[in-house]
């Protein structure tokens, strides 16, 4: 099936808070699709709608996964999905393989079955050596690795990541990373969520930024940023730097922003910052290509909202 994950019209209320409002998009086989937003945006609500642990408000609303519908076929639908969640809820009384072979016994998998997909897994996120240790002696990476591959115990179709790489080191924030992307040109599907935008961008084919339950924008990153943004930021780092560089921002054509106070230039072309350079000293800013922090900001906004 082409389109493995379709939604339209979809809304989620709780009480008078719309956590999903009118969201629609839909998934490509064997690709990435990542949800951007902040803290409060919908993110995690409609993932748990996809497989079946929160139910969508009645109404207009249509998701299809694997041509089911959560509503009535959510046990189905866990059955062909792997979900990790933000926590690492592993049994800490038990060792990293008896963590696995229980999730094993879940799906009715055969011993000697569980045995050998328990191996090859511990292999290709190289937990080999650890396969006796407790759950408590393992790195915060290492829980990580784990809980992704008791998602992939059962060869599932879907892999549900909800902020996989939160407050790891960069390593194994890569090796994850690199996992991730040998699974999917496997031809898994994956969904995720992150707040790490060099993650969103690394991953995912698609991402779709929303914000208070919205959809925002959706489409490939690099994409998004040509079509979005300009293409180069000059950052003011020194408050003692702060002048009046509008003029000479603005008589060159760029965009001037504020974050906190502090004032952060757009433009697509090199030189029109350069001008704002000129009159600050080295170490007063930072010149840059924009990225995909930069887009989501100037969507979402930079100010905290009640949610955060």
């Amino acid at each position: 099936m082409n389109k493995p994950i379709t939604v339209q019209h979809t809304y989620k209320s709780f009480g008078s808070l719309k956590a999903v409002d009118d969201l629609g998009f839909e998934v490509d086989s064997g690709t990435c699709f990542g949800f951007l937003g902040p803290n409060g945006a919908g993110k995690t609500t409609m993932m748990k709608m996809i497989y079946g642990k929160c139910m969508r408000d009645k109404g207009e609303s249509f998701i299809q996964v694997f041509g089911l519908d959560p509503a009535g076929h959510s046990l189905d639908i866990k059955f062909m999905s792997g979900v990790v969640p933000q926590d690492n809820n592993l049994d800490e009384e038990l060792n990293v393989s008896q963590n696995l072979r229980m999730y094993a016994k879940f799906y009715g998998m055969h011993r000697k079955e569980a045995r050998e997909r328990i191996d090859e897994l511990l292999t290709f996120f190289e937990l080999s050596e650890k396969k006796k240790s407790k759950i408590r002696e393992l790195s915060g990476g290492m829980q990580r690795r784990l809980v992704i591959a008791r998602a992939l115990l059962h060869t599932p179709k879907l892999l549900i990541l909800d902020e996989p790489t939160t407050g790891l080191d960069p390593q194994v924030r890569h090796l994850i990373w690199e996992k991730l992307r040998q699974l999917k040109k496997r031809g898994l599907t994956i969904m995720l969520t992150t707040h790490y935008m060099e993650e969103a961008y690394q991953l995912c084919d698609t991402i779709l930024i929303m914000d208070k339950g919205r959809k925002m924008i959706e489409g490939e990153p690099r994409i998004l940023l040509k079509n979005n943004i300009e293409q180069y930021v000059l950052e003011v780092l020194s408050d003692d730097a702060v002048k009046d560089l509008k003029g000479c921002a603005e008589q060159k054509g760029a965009r001037r922003d504020l974050v906190h106070g502090r004032p952060i230039f757009y433009s697509d072309t090199m030189e029109s910052l350069k001008c704002v350079a000129d009159n600050l000293k080295h170490g007063e800013y930072n010149l840059r290509q924009a990225n995909l922090e930069d887009l989501f900001l100037k969507l979402t906004g930079r100010e905290l909202n009640v949610h955060q």
